[in-house]
């Protein structure tokens, strides 16, 4: 599927809809390019930013609250459970009733979630104040996607456009640690939650002035599809999670993997007979749409469950302080908008597919020279140079595969396509964090521990090059 360029061959002017989705007026100027883009991103700064200064946190969080590594890690991935499990019901409820007032949804529940995992008393209720969290998060990241994709239709500009988009959010992924380090350590773990609200205030404010209501087209949402497949999540989740602790054989543990095989199973059996599959299923029949999901599960997979793995190992085996940590993480995501600026300039003319592949085989080159150097003795320096060449490659890895996803999809899929992807990750950041905590765990933590997990992450993320070879299809 080729999107068609803009009729003025420029920038695009909004086409006034029939109907708004919302009710809302329209803005008043829809000229201003440069105030939706930053609006659009701001809902995924603030996710970026909560993701990456838990990282950080996770050291106090665990204690504080005496939380064990199998409570730590409900705290980390309860968010991206909830996250993960309810995106692709959020692209439904998106196209069903409009972007914009489920984006504006989205941030509401965040905001207030974010309030709640202030004032939790425990981790049981901290834990449920992240699931709140992620709900708010899948509502309103597919619909940011598909407003992203209204507001800025003509290919060549919506590539330039995605780059900037992804510097704003991987800027905020890069300040992430830091920030998180110098408020746990002058605030506690609770100022981690409080700097979402003034975001969130200002989201929901500024998104009712500058960002366009796109037409609400009606769509069955497929409930039992997204039963199932939470019902998936939740118990492999479980298992991954629970396992280490309560040990692999255990008839919990067992029973969670046998009940995630049969939802998955069921969901198989479900979306190939259903009348309102939950998945985009025509969309998979490019191939190109269905290697940038197959790309998306592993890059977040190595990605995610590695910034979990390194800010433990840099607090536990190397003995930094959360505010030193956090310092000594800048480097690994700070280049990230380099290599977004990267794809900007220069994706367009080597093309998605060359990009894609380019820049996540110099990641996981990257993380195989670590699992080979590591060691007690090795300098900071050396591991700081080596991870952010490495994430310069994964600065240019999203931005491409998001585009590769944007033009398989098109304008008219543009909801549930970006739902798909965001979902696909989101899945590959919660079996990452989960699968490299066990792979902690299981060795022992420490200097081993890391290692394990650097090679599973250059293994995870040469799949993922590979499969962006052999599955993308160049474009006109």
């Amino acid at each position: 599927m080729i999107i068609e360029k803009a009729a003025t061959g420029g920038t695009a002017s909004p086409v006034t809809p029939a109907r708004v989705d919302d009710g809302f007026p329209a803005p008043r100027s829809r000229s201003r390019s440069g105030a939706q883009l930053l609006v659009l991103a701001l809902g995924f700064v603030m996710a970026s930013l909560d993701t990456g200064i838990m990282n950080v946190a996770a050291g106090d969080l665990r204690a504080r609250l005496g939380l064990t590594m199998s409570g730590l890690t409900w705290v980390v991935d309860g968010y991206v459970l909830a996250f993960a499990a309810l995106l692709l019901l959020a692209g439904s409820l998106a196209k069903r009733f409009g972007a914009r007032r489920i984006y504006l949804i989205g941030l509401a529940v965040f905001t207030g979630a974010s309030l709640l995992g202030a004032v939790a008393p425990d981790g049981a209720a901290l834990v449920a104040a992240r699931f709140a969290q992620g709900v708010g998060a899948a509502l309103f990241m597919p619909s940011s996607l598909s407003l992203l994709m209204h507001a800025f239709p003509e290919p060549a500009r919506r590539a330039k456009i995605l780059g900037v988009w992804s510097a704003i959010v991987s800027t905020s992924v890069g300040l992430a640690p830091t920030l998180g380090g110098l408020l746990v350590g002058a605030f506690g773990w609770r100022s981690i939650f409080l700097v979402n609200l003034p975001l969130g205030v200002a989201g929901l404010l500024l998104t009712r002035r500058v960002v366009a209501a796109v037409p609400a087209r009606g769509t069955a949402l497929g409930g039992s599809g997204h039963v199932l497949g939470l019902l998936a999540l939740g118990s492999l989740s479980y298992a991954l999670i629970e396992g280490p602790g309560r040990g692999w054989s255990a008839p919990t543990v067992l029973g969670a993997a046998a009940v995630a095989v049969l939802a998955v199973a069921g969901f198989v059996v479900r979306e190939r007979s259903a009348r309102t599959p939950v998945l985009p299923v025509a969309l998979f029949a490019d191939s190109s749409f269905t290697a940038a999901n197959v790309v998306g599960f592993l890059f977040n997979f190595a990605f995610y469950g590695m910034l979990f793995v390194l800010g433990l190992f840099l607090q536990t085996a190397r003995g930094a302080s959360p505010v030193t940590a956090g310092l000594q993480m800048l480097p690994a995501v700070l280049v990230l908008p380099f290599g977004n600026i990267l794809y900007a300039r220069f994706g367009p003319r080597v093309g998605d597919r060359a990009a894609l592949t380019a820049s996540l085989a110099l990641s996981a080159a990257g993380y195989v020279l670590l699992f080979l150097i590591l060691s007690p003795g090795l300098p900071y320096w050396v591991l700081a140079v080596v991870l952010a060449v490495s994430h310069i490659g994964s600065g240019v890895g999203s931005p491409a595969m998001t585009g590769v996803l944007m033009a398989a999809a098109g304008r008219e899929h543009a909801d549930i396509g970006s739902a798909t992807l965001n979902a696909n990750r989101q899945i590959g950041s919660l079996v990452g964090i989960a699968g490299m905590g066990a792979v902690l765990a299981g060795a022992g933590g420490g200097y081993r521990g890391a290692a394990c997990a650097f090679a599973l992450t250059a293994a995870a993320l040469a799949l993922a090059a590979v499969v962006g070879r052999l599955g993308i299809r160049t474009r006109a």
